[in-house]
């Protein structure tokens, strides 16, 4: 299985993870390859519970299963958690069924740009199974008030600047973490924000995190939907091939996402969120992002090569 698999692993790796950290491993064996993580790739202080962590290796196990089903490999997954470990993939007896593609996998990505105003047809938003929608204006006091407290917490702000490729000069600028182009971000603003972000410790107290905060007031001050993913928490492995899945589903129609996970990892702004939605446990709400059609393509997002 490795010498079928090992060339298309760039594919596999076009899976989403925040912050683009890629946690996922690939560890070959005689008869399959084990999926687990790179814990140095994990973001303990953003991440405590490690959902984001269990969504991005369910994506990537829907990326993997997708490329070698158009590759014409019979590969199948079985989750079989271990330490560092998810799961298996294994020869299958016939290849894996998806209406998708390499080349929806290659062609999805997010975008942090300005979106054309209008809602999702009713029709699309009913395939998205476990999908709950919001209207964009419905939520920006809660992602205003999500970015101040991210922006507030030390720690929280350290771990998002040490995944900020912000200059073409920074070493890691071509093979991960979230680049000033993935960001949308022009050049004046990724320079002010590098210098903002150097600056952290002296400019905090002087009011920083609410300036970096106000920086997308406006994101959410037009005509859209945001969709926030509902599920069993013990299910997140699953749930993370369920919403590549609906993320291809999108990217087919034309349709951009851009995660707004900050919403959820604020306890306050969560259970708000939860009340709206009339979800009673908060710890279910999986995953936020805005979705529309984007005014411009986005950059690719940088990645490793495997």
């Amino acid at each position: 299985m490795k010498d079928r698999l090992r060339p298309l692993e760039p594919d596999f790796w076009r899976a989403p993870s925040a912050h683009n950290t890629q946690p996922w491993t690939l560890t070959y064996t005689d008869d399959g390859a084990e999926v687990g993580w790179d814990p140095s790739r994990a973001l303990p202080i953003s991440d405590p519970t490690g959902r984001d962590l269990r969504l991005s290796l369910g994506a990537f196990v829907e990326c993997c299963l997708i490329v070698c089903a158009d590759a014409g490999l019979s590969v199948g997954f079985r989750p079989d958690p271990g330490p560092r470990r998810v799961g298996v993939l294994y020869a299958a007896a016939q290849p894996y069924r998806t209406p998708f593609t390499t080349a929806d996998v290659r062609a999805r990505g997010a975008n942090r740009g300005e979106y054309h105003p209008g809602r999702l047809p009713d029709p699309l938003v009913a395939e998205l199974t476990g999908m709950r929608r919001l209207a964009c204006r419905d939520l920006a006091d809660l992602l205003h008030a999500a970015d101040l407290h991210q922006f507030g917490d030390r720690e929280v702000t350290r771990e998002l600047r040490a995944w900020l490729r912000l200059t073409r000069r920074h070493r890691r600028y071509l093979l991960d973490g979230l680049t000033d182009r993935a960001l949308s971000l022009s050049r004046a603003e990724a320079i002010g924000l590098r210098a903002s972000l150097a600056l952290y410790p002296a400019l905090r107290p002087l009011g920083l995190p609410r300036v970096l905060a106000g920086a997308s007031r406006d994101l959410l001050d037009y005509d859209g939907d945001v969709l926030v993913l509902v599920g069993a928490v013990e299910d997140e492995l699953e749930l993370g091939r369920v919403l590549m899945r609906h993320w291809l589903t999108l990217s087919a129609h034309g349709y951009a996402t851009h995660p707004l996970s900050q919403i959820i990892d604020c306890e306050p702004t969560r259970r708000t969120l939860a009340d709206r939605l009339g979800v009673a446990d908060p710890r279910t709400l999986l995953h936020v992002a805005r979705v529309g059609r984007p005014a411009s393509p986005a950059t690719p997002s940088s990645r490793l090569r495997p």
